[in-house]
């Protein structure tokens, strides 16, 4: 499967061009690193100039992979490089709302120590916490809220 990037700056004023197979590869590679919660290999990259915004075709950022994929460690490495914790997909779902769905605390506390807002997206964090009954994450979450 090829993915594309989003939000990538084109040298032609069309828009239109096809992106460097290269930069696709490149990419490609960079996504998987982060489902497979490589963080040294991953902040090696984003430390030599990828993106840590970098987004599939999907919308799905780095962190968003890593934590889906229950990979707190890459998620930790990726907001110390200025990836945004709230950063949502196309389908309006933050990094923190899917690790909620996927039931993976280490990620869901290295996104809200990294700054994730528990009230971003749509479900959010607390709305998806509350659907599937998880009272210790609605309590997690109003802490954070209040603290924050």
């Amino acid at each position: 499967m090829s993915e594309q990037l989003s939000g990538q700056p084109s040298g032609q004023p069309s828009g239109h061009e096809t992106p460097d197979p290269e930069v696709v590869e490149l990419a490609g590679k960079v996504f998987d690193l982060a489902r497979t919660g490589d963080a040294a290999t991953l902040a090696a990259y984003l430390d030599a100039g990828v993106p840590a915004n970098l987004c599939n075709e999907k919308g799905d950022s780095l962190v968003m992979l890593a934590a889906y994929h229950g990979h707190a460690e890459a998620v930790t490495a990726l907001l110390a490089r200025g990836a945004d914790a709230d950063r949502a997909n196309d389908r309006g779902q933050t990094p923190l709302a899917g690790a909620v769905f996927k039931g993976e605390d280490a990620v869901i506390r290295a996104l809200l120590a990294g700054g994730a807002n528990p009230e971003a997206g749509t479900p959010s964090a607390v709305d998806t916490a509350r659907m599937f009954g998880k009272t210790e994450l609605l309590e997690l979450f109003s802490g954070s809220v209040n603290e924050g």
